[in-house]
């Protein structure tokens, strides 16, 4: 993908929309190939220079792929923590997301980062959804604090 050409990338892509990501997985390619050697970055650090590649990104990528112990925190991650923690405040603002970044690093587990980190996924993206959580079916309900002070329609603040 490095050696080709732009015009290239882009046709073989046509039809599957989001053209920016093409031009970014493009110039990530190159970038792997001309700093990295060929060889991709391991470390969510390294991977967040890559175009296109944000932090939650970068740290989905280096669990998965290399074990590595890393905090995600998309927008299905960031609504089970404001939930569970009871974290008040639109998770959009510097503030609030410092802070669940911090917790979401402070859960980490010693072992297990890839089950781990898919079952918190999971678990927003089925359980703790946007409306109408299934909270008699979430296995931390018990030391959820939104569901113990009947917060979850407020969680995380819109």
């Amino acid at each position: 993908m490095a050696a080709a050409s732009s015009d290239d990338v882009l046709a073989r892509w046509s039809g599957l929309g989001y053209y920016s990501r093409a031009r970014n997985l493009h110039k990530a390619a190159q970038m792997v190939m001309e700093r990295f050697e060929g060889q991709f970055p391991r470390t969510p650090a390294l991977l967040a220079e890559l175009p296109g590649v944000g932090p939650s990104t970068a740290a989905a990528i280096a669990a998965f792929s290399f074990g590595a112990q890393a905090a995600i925190l998309d927008g299905n991650v960031k609504r089970v923590l404001a939930r569970w923690a009871g974290i008040s405040g639109y998770p959009g603002t510097k503030v609030v997301e410092r802070e669940l970044w911090q917790l979401a690093e402070n859960l980490l587990p010693d072992s297990g980062i890839e089950r781990y980190t898919q079952s918190l996924m999971d678990l927003g993206a089925t359980i703790c959804t946007p409306k109408k959580p299934a909270c008699m079916a979430c296995p931390v309900q018990a030391d959820c604090i939104a569901r113990q002070q009947g917060r979850q329609a407020e969680l995380p603040t819109p």
